[in-house]
């Protein structure tokens, strides 16, 4: 491994350009099916690979990462980096595939984190979601929210839900990212995908300019602020679907966020907005599968019933739950409903179950 990693080294410092060597960089992250890269001057190269981390065996030598990172940078980003900003775009290697960059600094030297993006744009079936998600995705109006840490997949699922839709229906569908992840081909939709910082000034400036460009559907890239949430609120209200995430790590927590985020003056009225307008919330994490060669979703799932849109109104969030619990009727199930048929199915393990669990005593009934 030494011999080889010494090797890779040389043939590192012996490639042409910049563009070569981040190259081979993904290109080898990707043979062993990586999720992240993670580069920085004067450390070796890791990957993140099923969850874990673990370093590369290709190394670029500390005097020529700072040169690779800045020559992947455009002239804007540059001019950004250099006022001490962290810079976030897209980049397609010469073999098609696409990767969402940061690159940011840490102790005076750069780095940057690289998240691999697949051409293929999964199905809903492939990623093994819940069912409902078709028919959520179907909704004509209203709000659905993609919630989890980051790297938990929400992304994919949201672009699995854009795909669905083009392949099914003739909408005009809007997306709003930073950056641009997945590519979408029309089908029976046309699509349009706006890139801020470089189509768009913001979230909400673009969801303000959605609203005269004749949109059926709108993918907020992610809820930041109170102003991108009132925005994506009013779409919603306005007769429109949309699409957005959130970091949040359960469907509670996903609707206090959401009300928390605004001035106390205006809370009571978002209550209102959000009942009228939330279709469904599916909180979701990866864990690693039995034997570690892969990942699964474990989801939470939260639909619009009149039950729960009048606790969301009236305030009773911490009410959610208990009923979550009970309305599997409504194809409803909260996290550690969703872990214990992980576990009895042998995709997980009890250990992993109780590790990625938000309450250890409830899973331990289900169990």
């Amino acid at each position: 491994m030494a011999e080889r990693g010494r090797w890779r080294k040389e043939e590192m410092s012996q490639l042409g350009n910049s563009q070569e060597k981040i190259d081979t960089i993904i290109r080898e992250a990707r043979e062993k099916k990586a999720s992240d890269i993670h580069l920085s001057e004067g450390m070796p190269v890791w990957y993140r690979v099923n969850g874990r981390l673990i370093q590369a065996e290709t190394q670029i030598p500390s005097e020529e990462m700072a040169e690779m990172l800045t020559d992947i940078l455009s002239e804007r980003q540059r001019k950004l980096f250099d006022t001490g900003k962290d810079a976030d775009f897209a980049i397609r290697t010469s073999d098609g595939h696409r990767q969402r960059v940061n690159v940011f600094r840490q102790q005076k030297k750069m780095a940057a984190t690289i998240r691999l993006l697949n051409a293929h744009i999964p199905t809903l079936e492939e990623l093994k979601m819940p069912t409902l998600l078709y028919q959520l995705a179907e909704e004509p109006r209203g709000l659905i929210l993609v919630t989890g840490p980051t790297g938990s997949g929400k992304s994919t699922t949201l672009a699995a839900m854009i795909e669905h839709m083009n392949q099914v229906s003739d909408r005009h569908i809007i997306t709003i990212e930073d950056p641009v992840e997945y590519v979408y081909e029309n089908k029976k939709s046309l699509i349009h995908q706006r890139e801020v910082g470089e189509d768009v000034e913001s979230f909400a400036a673009a969801l303000r300019s959605a609203l005269r460009e004749d949109p059926d559907v709108i993918l907020v890239g992610e809820m930041r602020d109170y102003e991108t949430i009132q925005a994506a609120l009013l779409a919603a209200e306005t007769g429109h679907l949309v699409l957005s995430t959130l970091h949040t790590t359960g469907a509670t927590q996903t609707v206090e966020r959401i009300i928390d985020a605004c001035p106390t003056s205006g809370q009571n009225q978002v209550r209102i907005q959000l009942a009228g307008t939330l279709k469904g919330i599916i909180s979701q994490c990866l864990i690693p599968c039995e034997g570690g060669m892969a990942r699964v979703a474990a989801t939470e799932l939260l639909t619009g019933t009149d039950a729960i849109l009048n606790l969301v109104r009236e305030g009773k969030t911490h009410q959610i739950g208990s009923i979550m619990q009970v309305s599997g009727n409504a194809a409803m199930h909260t996290l550690n409903m969703d872990l214990s048929r992980l576990v009895k199915q042998g995709y997980i393990s009890r250990e992993n179950a109780l590790a990625y669990t938000n309450n250890k005593a409830e899973i331990q009934q289900y169990l």
